[in-house]
């Protein structure tokens, strides 16, 4: 592919993405060279280099292989005689090889902060942090594969670049493969288009090792389905190892074929759970290290850390993300980073943080409370000892969300609106006759806040 190519090309990609993005991300790329199939591109900073990786990477390659069909991968990269800002000073790591990669399977790449040194282990993900652990080892293989689920910002994707780094240092001539279920996807269609099937299955089949991320995206798509559910049989048959990650677990992931269920649960299925205060404290400490080298001047007040564990609960990247900003803002006023600094720099943050209570937990908290299994709670049975714990329930339901009868109603067994009414209306009486009712209510509601 020549210079006068890739200016051709880049006027194809300003069609496909817009002229706004075409003029942060595509222009300043320059073509540098191509060697043993691998296209070089000449980037101002990592970070552009980094972005267009993830977000324009493999458009740019389906371009150029239309061009030069020898390309089977694109490199972004900063020259080295170009100028670059100082780093700020770091405690000593143990360097980290470039991950080893089957040359014909474009990966995505791998974010270097993400190893097992800068994961804060806790008690809701020690369980996914030991097995991600034993993976990583490189030993025989005890669980094929690992499935790592849960909800958005609680380390599944740190985790597999985690075992992707310690394995690329302790056996570097493994071929480590990690994607996301959208990649393989966009891989697969691209391949159907070329009539390049063979190729598609020799690449990905020809991997020590293969690491899915977000495999719930391949969910409704059949063909997809179809041909991951054949790789995953070779690898498996060929004592290969397979990282999946999703964000239910695979029983619970609508529009997924049986069979491919039932290989992913063939494993070990590990759940992160929603993080507790301790392990959000934790995180924002190991965080406030890093920056202290950032910002050595600046000072951090008592109970602003404990505060930020305590109001943003539910998704990492959003706590450190508040943390990220609050560092930044104090550093650019040249203000101690404060409580009333810390409320006003992230008003917004912590409006939309706040707890949201759902039906689902009132309903296991409200079965808990009364020592019934949650079945009978929402299930049809109508004798006293499930009745009544069922109209606490829909009390709550209707006291504590946003949620309409009939919503509520549909949530306990397809019950009527009316249902629902007579049940709230019940619960208001006995809470001025009944103390103990009262009682029983006040402290469900304390908990659930909580």
């Amino acid at each position: 592919m020549t210079q006068d190519q890739w200016g051709q090309l880049k006027q194809d990609l300003l069609k496909t993405i817009g002229k706004s993005n075409f003029k942060s991300w595509i222009e300043p790329l320059e073509l540098s060279h191509i060697e043993e199939g691998v296209a070089t591109f000449a980037v101002p900073t990592s970070f552009v280099g980094n972005y267009v990786s993830q977000k324009y990477g493999d458009q740019i390659l389906y371009h150029t292989q239309s061009v030069s069909p020898e390309i089977r991968r694109v490199h972004f990269q900063v020259p080295a005689n170009q100028a670059r800002r100082p780093a700020a000073p770091r405690a000593e790591a143990k360097p980290q090889p470039t991950p080893q990669r089957n040359a014909g399977v474009p990966a995505a790449p791998l974010d270097r902060r993400f190893t097992f040194d800068t994961f804060v282990v806790g008690k809701p993900n020690e369980l996914a942090h030991a097995a991600a652990k034993r993976v990583a080892s490189g030993g025989p293989i005890t669980f094929n594969p690992l499935f790592l689920y849960g909800g958005v910002g609680l380390g599944k994707t740190h985790l597999m670049h985690a075992i992707a780094w310690e394995l690329s240092q302790r056996q570097p001539e493994l071929n480590v493969v990690y994607l996301s279920a959208e990649q393989f996807m966009y891989r697969f269609v691209q391949a159907l288009r070329e009539r390049k099937m063979m190729d598609f299955k020799s690449m990905f089949r020809a991997v020590d090792v293969l690491m899915v991320d977000d495999v719930q995206f391949i969910a409704g798509k059949e063909s997809t389905q179809e041909e991951f559910f054949h790789t995953f049989n070779a690898l498996v048959d060929g004592g290969k190892q397979i990282i999946i990650s999703a964000d239910r677990a695979p029983g619970e992931i609508e529009n997924l074929e049986e069979r491919i269920k039932s290989r992913l649960q063939c494993g070990l299925v590990v759940d992160l759970h929603p993080t507790n205060y301790e392990l959000r404290l934790g995180i924002l400490q190991s965080k406030v290290e890093y920056y202290r080298m950032q910002y050595p001047g600046l000072v951090l007040a008592d109970g602003v850390l404990e505060f930020l564990a305590m109001r943003i609960t539910k998704n990492v990247r959003v706590l450190e993300g508040a943390l990220t900003r609050l560092f930044a803002f104090a550093s650019l006023v040249g203000h101690e980073i404060t409580m009333e600094l810390t409320q006003d720099c992230l008003a917004d943050v912590l409006r939309s943080s706040e707890r949201q209570v759902t039906i689902e937990e009132i309903q296991r908290q409200v079965s808990d409370h009364y020592n019934i299994r949650l079945s009978d709670l929402i299930g049809p049975k109508r004798v006293r000892i499930f009745a009544r714990p069922r109209q606490v329930a829909m009390y709550l339901s209707k006291q504590m969300t946003s949620r309409s009868l009939p919503e509520i109603g549909r949530r306990f067994g397809g019950r009527d609106h009316t249902t629902v009414m007579h049940g709230v209306r019940r619960i208001d009486e006995l809470r001025v006759a009944d103390s103990q009712m009262a009682e029983d209510i006040d402290l469900l509601r304390r908990t659930l806040e909580a």
